[in-house]
């Protein structure tokens, strides 16, 4: 029997996505969902995921995949996936001992890659063929700038425009699957090689996530592919979320975090907010856990420091440079930011994920902002998100208190 064995690469830093592996579309992150679809088939021997971040690791994990821990030489912005596939090959064949007759390179960051298409490019590698890789059928015309003398076509005489039905039928490489001939692609260093055949997918599927963008297109086209409907993308896997262990302190946004980003003005121009009694109730089981806390917010509202000190934790607020504040506070409180969770919603808050360990978005946070954390509420902001995180660390305790 053949191995066949499915490697994702996924990488914990992107710049255009910040945390873009993690980010969650429809029910799952990225990673998560690719290695389900991988489990799915009919084919394919094993699933590995080679990665250098703990998080990526621990959801692939959760998801059923194993994990091949990434050398940093090959896990920077200039190393190529085939480099990631040649080394998670060699580790998996010599930790199992076995050879690996097929493998598949797999791309997460195509969120509607399916079982059949995976199925498909091993089946025709199986078959004969020396590599394979998914297509779509393409139907634009393509233009080209070319200096001084303008435009000109790639894909057609620009003098003649023949229907769609007597033109020759280009296919889109989806970037989403590829399967190689194991010696081959051994010997060649290249995903390309011999007899490549085309797998054909349905094209609406077809989307690479390489900008906030193209993650917000896939969130709204989730619920038309994956068959359900959500306000808001659902939680990662719990198997990866913080716990105590992890945390030494969590500092809260409020604005759209602890409140729905909403403002009540009456006659005489005062401003009410509402928040959610879960998560005062969170918040004071964190507090009785003695976890440092602190509320930090950019708005000067008093309505902010009336909240705090209702929670009886300290707050900073009317901060421009909340992540200077923070670092500042960290500091005077003797604690390392990457044992900080940090709660926000919205851009300003991203200077912060990018000092702590631990940053998590709620449900109902900007698209950039869900795709830069590390962790993202099930509940949005004002509707228990708070109650939610202070339940990731404390578990049971949250219950028993």
């Amino acid at each position: 029997m053949s191995t066949v064995l499915a490697v994702i690469p996924a990488r914990g830093g992107s710049k255009g996505v910040p945390g873009k592996n993690l980010a969650p579309v429809g029910d799952a992150p990225l990673i998560t969902r690719a290695v389900r679809e991988c489990r799915a088939t009919r084919l394919l021997t094993s699933v590995v995921v080679s990665t250098d971040d703990p998080g990526i690791a621990a959801s692939a994990h959760a998801a059923g995949a194993e994990v091949i821990e990434r050398p940093t030489e090959i896990s920077n912005d200039t190393a190529t996936s085939e480099a990631a596939v040649l080394h998670a090959m060699g580790v998996y064949e010599e930790r199992h001992g076995v050879t690996v007759d097929v493998v598949l390179l797999v791309q997460c960051t195509s969120p509607f890659l399916t079982r059949e298409e995976l199925d498909g490019v091993a089946a025709a590698v199986l078959d004969g063929a020396d590599s394979a890789l998914t297509v779509a059928a393409f139907h634009g015309y393509i233009w080209r700038e070319a200096g001084h003398t303008g435009g000109h076509g790639v894909n057609h005489d620009k003098a003649y425009r023949p229907r769609r039905q007597d033109r020759p039928q280009d296919l889109l490489e989806t970037g989403a699957a590829y399967a190689m001939r194991a010696d081959g692609f051994r010997e060649e260093r290249h995903r390309f090689f011999g007899r490549t055949e085309l797998v054909r997918t349905d094209p609406a599927r077809v989307l690479e996530i390489d900008d906030p963008h193209d993650l917000a297109r896939a969130r709204a086209l989730a619920p038309l592919f994956d068959g359900g409907k959500a306000a808001f993308p659902a939680a990662p896997f719990p198997d990866y979320l913080p716990t105590r262990a992890d945390i030494d302190a969590v500092v809260l946004d409020f604005d759209g975090t602890q409140t729905d980003d909403r403002v009540l003005v009456d006659s005489e121009g005062r401003e009410l907010v509402a928040v959610h009694r879960g998560d005062g109730l969170g918040i004071a089981a964190l507090r009785r856990a003695g976890l440092p806390l602190l509320i930090l917010s950019t708005e000067e509202n008093p309505v902010v420091a009336a909240r705090a000190r209702k929670l009886r934790i300290p707050v900073l607020h009317g901060i421009d440079r909340k992540d200077l504040a923070l670092k500042q506070w960290c500091e005077e409180q003797g604690i390392a930011p990457e044992r900080v969770l940090y709660a926000g919603n919205d851009v300003n808050d991203l200077p912060c994920f990018d000092l702590v360990g631990w940053p998590v978005a709620v449900a109902s946070a900007h698209d950039v902002v869900r795709g830069a954390a590390r962790a993202v509420t099930s509940a949005p902001g004002g509707a228990g998100a708070i109650r939610e995180i202070a339940s990731w660390i404390l578990g049971k305790e949250l219950t028993a208190s």
